[in-house]
């Protein structure tokens, strides 16, 4: 509980020295909502929300992360996860900057109660133009994972913990006047290796109002027993910014 405590607070940090200081300080974020309902000869329902912040005081830029995805077929759940995360980019120049983050996971059908994360490093803008940006992340970081009662039993342990090797590779590209192409990828190496990619394509519909598909890889080179290393998760949602 600790540990968790301390993580989430981190997530949430801002350094409040730079907050006194700049009133000039900008938000802006985005707001993603999709989800389908059947009923009849089968009940099914699922919803994944997503809410993302942006923070600019003087040289920090802050972002911050929460998504959740529900879905249930025939009162059986079928798929739960919740993710809360938060990084502080520090401005080097115009290029460079130094970052600091952490994230929480919880995810039941992984075996796992909760996953957290937690990196610092140096990151470095490629290539950047109107159109077109690139950039990457590196550093240490550190894994947490706590287990589920029954992987408890079976494994005879309560935790899984590592420092790892934190990468991210960041591009976006506008594709036209109304859409925009973008690929994430994160990865942690350590005792295994854990990465998450997103593809999505978003186009404008009206005014703030967009329409976002993504496709979501996470793999695990590790998965615990009876589960599968690769998770694929494809979404519609109505995106809204501001």
């Amino acid at each position: 509980m600790i540990i968790r405590t301390i993580i989430m607070a981190m997530c949430c940090s801002v350094p409040m020295a730079a907050i006194a200081a700049d009133a000039n300080k900008t938000l802006s974020g985005s707001a993603e909502l999709g989800g389908t309902l059947t009923t009849g000869n089968t009940d099914t329902s699922s919803i994944k929300g997503a809410v993302k912040l942006e923070h600019e005081i003087a040289n920090w830029h802050n972002t911050y992360e929460a998504n959740a995805l529900y879905s249930k077929d025939t009162d059986v759940v079928t798929a739960e996860r919740y993710f809360a995360g938060g990084q502080g980019d520090y401005a080097l120049d115009d290029r460079s900057y130094l970052f600091i983050n952490a994230n929480y996971l919880k995810d039941p059908f992984t075996g796992y109660d909760y996953t957290i994360t937690s990196a610092v490093g140096y990151g470095y803008t490629v290539f950047e133009s109107q159109q077109t940006k690139f950039d990457v992340e590196i550093g240490p970081g550190y894994l947490y994972q706590r287990l589920d009662e029954e992987q408890s039993a079976l494994l005879g342990k309560d935790t899984e913990q590592s420092w790892v090797a934190h990468g991210v590779i960041n591009f976006e590209t506008q594709l036209s006047e109304s859409s925009t192409f973008s690929q994430r990828f994160i990865g942690d190496y350590g005792d295994k290796f854990e990465g998450r990619s997103e593809t999505a394509i978003t186009a404008n519909i009206i005014g703030a109002l967009a329409m976002k598909f993504a496709v979501v890889v996470r793999y695990n080179s590790e998965p615990l027993d009876d589960k599968k290393s690769t998770d694929t998760e494809t979404n519609m949602t109505l995106l809204y910014s501001f």
